[in-house]
């Protein structure tokens, strides 16, 4: 279990899948993950912070999207906000701007409302927020 977390940064649900595939009686699993815990080797708040700049900045997903798949993974809203000061708001711009100009220069053959809708769609898709997209598309 300690190099299952030392590859990777898990969360609690992970490693209590990972064991349940394994099999553990109920006592080890305990003592498994008090260790793991005292030994620093799982982390909620470092994996969290890691998986929020993982998938912005490699995945250029929004704050909608990562923060429902941390909920997901049983991470705390409170938790959550705390961390998602990991993205830069400058970067988190930048990024949702290059989105929408791609994709809606990828647009071809409709008019200008269809083009900007079926981009609205495609960025709340990528977890972007709607007021967020509003502002993007006004500063055009």
């Amino acid at each position: 279990m300690v190099n299952y977390c030392v590859y990777q940064d898990r969360c609690h649900q992970e490693v209590e899948q990972k064991m349940r595939d394994f099999l553990l009686i109920p006592e080890a699993k305990e003592e498994i993950l008090l260790y793991l815990l005292k030994e620093n080797f799982l982390n909620e708040e470092r994996f969290t912070r890691s998986y929020i700049r993982g998938k912005f900045y490699m995945k250029s997903w929004g704050r909608n999207k990562i923060r429902n798949h941390l909920k997901f993974k049983g991470i705390s809203e409170k938790l959550i906000n705390r961390c998602f000061d990991e993205i830069d708001e400058q970067d988190y711009d930048r990024t949702l701007e290059k989105i929408y100009q791609n994709h809606y220069l990828k647009q071809k053959g409709l008019k200008e409302y269809q083009k900007k809708s079926k981009t609205i769609t495609y960025l709340i898709g990528r977890g972007f927020e709607y007021e967020e997209i509003l502002r993007v598309m006004e500063g055009e």
